[in-house]
């Protein structure tokens, strides 16, 4: 039903496990292969593409669904249905920013002080015209095929480029003049499959289950009994991510207790719980977690 695009490259391995983890393993010959499958009826057709690449095939059609980053999405300009957010690895949980950086010591302040027939390096002309334009600015835009920092100042005067922090800027002696752009990795659609009851069902189905993936990572489900005089102690400290459900054990001597917990400070935990007179501690490793 679905043809599914995948991307290549940095986001490659966790994407993939990502998928494992959501039941759609993701099948290949070699690491080198561009042609994948997955054993599921919602999923026709599986390729893994560089995520640049990816926001234009959606849009003419050669695939349905696909997952890129919303800096490509606006590079190209592509109009695509988002079905949200994809924050599944640290280099797709925390926001990246398109920005244009220029030496420390450059005397512009705003992007309306650069100079006509400024030189600027960048692997996203199209978003740094456009970019430009909207400020009155004509520019000279050089596309960067890599190591775009260390093109300043003895080949350009200016970049547009991705950065998380920072630091590699600071470090390369630039300072952050504007930010075009800021980017995370999302799930995506063409629009007119999207419009298709059918395959927008299986689209739901699909992100229902990476989704739900992403919220079981770092927790663990955490079952215990407790006798009926020690149930007061023991929820005072049980964590939750809404609130422990509680059940009366068979003969009435207790409670059954359980609860979603974060698998970071359950070494401290499950201890506070025995000592407040749980008992059968049971922590169980928790793959999916749907609303």
């Amino acid at each position: 039903m679905l043809s599914l695009v995948l991307p290549k490259g940095s986001l490659e391995k966790a994407t993939l496990e990502l998928f494992d983890a959501a039941d759609l393993t993701v099948r290949r010959s070699s690491d080198r292969d561009y042609r994948a499958s997955i054993e599921d009826p919602r999923i026709e057709r599986v390729r893994v593409l560089r995520p640049q690449e990816i926001p234009t095939y959606l849009e003419q059609g050669l695939f349905d669904l696909g997952i890129t980053g919303r800096d490509w999405i606006t590079e190209t300009d592509s109009d695509v249905v988002s079905l949200g957010e994809l924050k599944y690895s640290k280099a797709t949980s925390n926001p990246v920013r398109v920005i244009l950086a220029v030496p420390a010591d450059a005397p512009w302040q705003e992007v309306s002080d650069l100079p006509g027939g400024v030189r600027i390096s960048t692997e996203f002309p199209a978003m740094t015209d456009r970019f430009l334009a909207e400020h009155g600015v004509k520019a000279r835009v050089v596309p960067s095929y890599g190591a775009t920092e260390a093109k300043v100042p003895d080949i350009v005067d200016a970049i547009v480029d991705l950065t998380e922090t920072g630091s590699s800027l600071r470090k390369n002696g630039l300072r952050i003049l504007a930010t075009l752009l800021t980017s995370y990795t999302e799930l995506v659609a063409n629009r007119a499959a999207y419009e298709d009851p059918e395959k927008r069902a299986a689209m739901e189905d699909v992100a229902l289950l990476l989704q739900g993936a992403i919220r079981a990572r770092g927790n663990v489900l955490l079952k215990l009994n407790v006798p009926a005089g020690h149930l007061d102690q023991v929820l005072e400290i049980m964590p939750s991510m809404a609130s422990p459900t509680v059940t009366s054990l068979a003969g009435g001597d207790g409670h059954a207790v359980e609860s979603v917990v974060a698998k970071r400070g359950v070494n401290t935990l499950i201890p506070a719980l025995k000592a407040a007179g749980a008992r059968d501690v049971l922590e169980i490793p928790i793959s999916k977690i749907v609303d």
